[in-house]
């Protein structure tokens, strides 16, 4: 029985879209509390705050980057260790979120 090569490639795409979405949302989500944070303490454009916003466009690159990478042994696995980058960075940035004055 032949294997449909085409199924294959395809789940793989849709696998990378998802996470290239969630890399965006996550982070993009992130940012914006930043703002809204600020906003509501009165204190825009803080020193801490701007790290953090600096820490998610830094960490976004990066998980972007190893997203696309194409020389990689076991993909499915690459990307799980990817999705799980993306929590453990995010929890980071969140913890540093809720620290904010």
């Amino acid at each position: 029985m032949k294997k449909c090569i085409f199924a294959q490639n395809y789940s793989a795409m849709a696998n990378i879209r998802e996470l290239k979405k969630d890399i965006n949302y996550v982070l993009g989500d992130i940012i914006e509390a930043v703002y809204i944070v600020e906003a509501s303490n009165d204190k825009p454009a803080s020193k801490e705050g701007s790290e953090i916003i600096d820490g998610a466009i830094a960490t976004f690159d990066d998980l972007i980057s190893k997203v696309n990478m194409k020389s990689v042994d076991n993909k499915k696995q690459h990307l799980k260790n990817v999705r799980k980058e993306l929590e453990e960075k995010a929890r980071g940035l969140v913890d540093k979120l809720n620290k904010l004055p």
